[in-house]
């Protein structure tokens, strides 16, 4: 195989045309391997809550997919990137079934060079669409380029275009597990023949490196484990190799690398609430400050007003894929001036609800500036999703999205307007607002794979002296409420009163090893307590053969996305990718040993 310096080696596959902005903006992910899932807070740490906000994101995400196309057609990556198709069994373990569905996937051939004989690197597309990640992120790791190979991206069974079944119900859903999955990658390797490539390049015959992030890193991880002779080599970024029933240590994470003053605002403005909950009288007065006065139970204002923090991890050191949102709401929060008539910074430093930060409000409520300021954002940024002033034909339609009659007079009727009440848009105890199962209700896929086999429900951390940022109301019954709620038993399916976490574990959970697997986790990830990298794993030896490195101050998976020949990275994202790139590179030595 051919060398190349891995500082002189790009980590992406056609990157010759992202020094143009636009074509950044869009991302050259076909050009590179494929396309890049996104792993949100919404996604991940789903819930009842989340149901609700996705809902009210639909018609604001619809038109960014609208405005993606065009955008990437402009460009003509379809045209030399295609979807193309590979027939999959539905079941690959009971043979007397006959149902199969079309898997998607795209090929980077650019950079193959038959002479040289390079890898063939797969990214894992994780737990969403591939198309609709193409704003946000960009393989990394693996540089088709640098190593001469061919570049696949591969969808996810249910996810995208790779539908699997005609409805998600709880029946349809059954073949969406990790075994099924698995087993998808492993038969497209050993099967797959690549359109205009003449050679054979199929697993074991050419290695394969496996790479994904996240969900999808966990899954890089446990295909090197249960499919070796396939899978040469792979790279677990921000791997969550380890499931869990609750998982109050993603929270505790952001509690302790945000901002010190952020972070102390947020744990006394969760006090505080708690506290007027607890005591009932000035409950009223709170919510009504929040936005969402009608809602009805407490723990779905709680849930509500967390919604912002999950956006932690969404941080990332190139601004063309990271949001700011994180430290938005900080600024907001920690912001004296917008609730206090006095300009004096010095406030800020004085203690938590000393008379001089106090503002004071109708109803006999006084609270500190940032408990204030917390509702302002919240009002301003979440609750404004709900629309308030609508006809009779635009309340139909959001009450059909939503589905199901609604608990308690959640609609106001004045001089001929109709309002609608925060009970609607965020209330989660209604049953019926659940259980569309059309193929349009895409939350129902990750959250299924939640309820069954992953875990991570946010709850509180389980000592209630302990330090948090979310109210100890949140608790396990609330999280995992909706798995009884979505997916009522089926006929020959019912879903699990727990996930069945141990059937992610197994294959290894925080040890989780082998040669040529890479460990790749960021120092600030809130998922990092469910990776190799946990303060609850045993610590490891960094070595070629089995990488294991931790990026400092990094959030989620930032080795996945680069600039072009690595210049202008960040010192530590620049020594990541030419350490992937070296030591796939002396991984790939050992092949030809073999």
């Amino acid at each position: 195989m051919k060398e190349c310096k891995a500082s002189a080696c790009s980590l992406f596959a056609g990157l010759d045309r992202l020094h143009d902005p636009p074509m950044r903006l869009v991302t050259v992910v076909l050009a590179i391997a494929g396309v890049v899932h996104a792993i949100t807070p919404e996604l991940l740490r789903l819930g009842p809550q989340g149901v609700n906000l996705w809902k009210l994101n639909q018609k604001k995400s619809s038109l960014q997919r609208r405005l993606l196309v065009q955008e990437t057609s402009a460009f003509s990556l379809a045209d030399e990137f295609p979807a193309q198709w590979f027939e999959q069994p539905l079941d690959h373990f009971d043979k007397s079934r006959t149902d199969t569905f079309q898997q998607r996937y795209w090929v980077n051939k650019r950079h193959y060079n038959p002479d040289v004989g390079g890898p063939v690197i797969v990214l894992d597309g994780g737990e969403t669409s591939g198309e609709t990640s193409l704003p946000r992120h960009r393989y990394c790791g693996n540089s088709v380029q640098c190593h001469r190979g061919v570049g696949v991206v591969l969808e996810h069974r249910y996810y995208g275009e790779s539908v699997a079944t005609k409805n998600l119900t709880t029946d349809s859903l059954r073949f969406l597990n990790n075994d099924q999955a698995a087993a998808d990658s492993a038969n497209f390797m050993a099967n797959v023949q690549f359109e205009g490539i003449d050679q054979n390049l199929t697993a074991p015959g050419t290695p394969w490196i496996y790479y994904g992030g996240s969900y999808a890193g966990a899954r890089s991880a446990h295909m090197r484990i249960l499919y070796p002779d396939l899978v040469f080599g792979a790279i677990a970024s921000s791997g969550v190799t380890h499931a869990a029933i609750t998982n109050w240590e993603y929270m505790d994470v952001i509690r302790r690398a945000a901002d010190p003053i952020c972070s102390n605002h947020l744990q006394k403005s969760i006090e505080t609430i708690d506290f007027i909950l607890a005591h009932r009288v000035l409950s009223g007065p709170l919510k009504r400050l929040f936005g969402v006065h009608g809602l009805k139970h407490d723990v779905d204002f709680v849930s509500l007003i967390e919604s912002p923090l999950g956006s932690w991890q969404d941080k990332n050191w190139d601004p063309v894929v990271g949001s700011t949102t994180f430290d938005d709401f900080c600024a907001a929060i920690n912001n004296h001036s917008s609730s206090l008539s006095s300009s004096d910074v010095s406030i800020t430093n004085l203690p938590y609800g000393a008379p001089e930060r106090l503002v004071h409000l109708p109803g006999g409520l006084s609270l500190d500036f940032s408990v204030v300021n917390y509702a302002n954002y919240i009002k301003n940024n979440v609750v404004s999703s709900c629309p308030d002033d609508m006809t009779q034909e635009q309340v139909s339609v959001l009450l059909y999205i939503f589905s199901g009659p609604l608990e308690w007079s959640p609609l106001i009727h004045l001089h001929g307007t109709l309002f609608l009440g925060p009970q609607v848009c965020f209330g989660t105890f209604n049953d019926t607002q659940y259980t569309d199962t059309s193929l349009s209700e895409t939350w129902r896929l990750w959250q299924f794979q939640v309820c069954t086999q992953w875990g991570y429900f946010t709850t509180a951390p389980p000592d209630p002296e302990y330090p948090r940022i979310i109210s100890r109301l949140l608790d396990l019954e609330y999280e995992s409420k909706l798995c009884r709620q979505a997916y009522p038993p089926g006929e020959v399916f019912t879903v699990p009163k727990l996930p069945n976490v141990t059937s992610v574990n197994v294959l290894g959970d925080f040890a989780i090893a082998a040669d040529r697997l890479a460990i790749i986790d960021g120092e600030v990830d809130p998922w990092r307590p469910d990776t190799p990298h946990s303060e609850y794993a045993k610590p490891r030896e960094d070595t070629v053969l089995r990488p294991f490195k931790l990026i400092p101050k990094a959030v989620h998976h930032w080795d996945e996305n680069g600039l072009p020949g690595l210049v202008g990275e960040p010192f530590d994202i620049k020594k990541i990718h030419e350490e992937e790139i070296s030591f796939v590179l002396e991984w790939l030595k050992d092949f030809k040993k073999d």
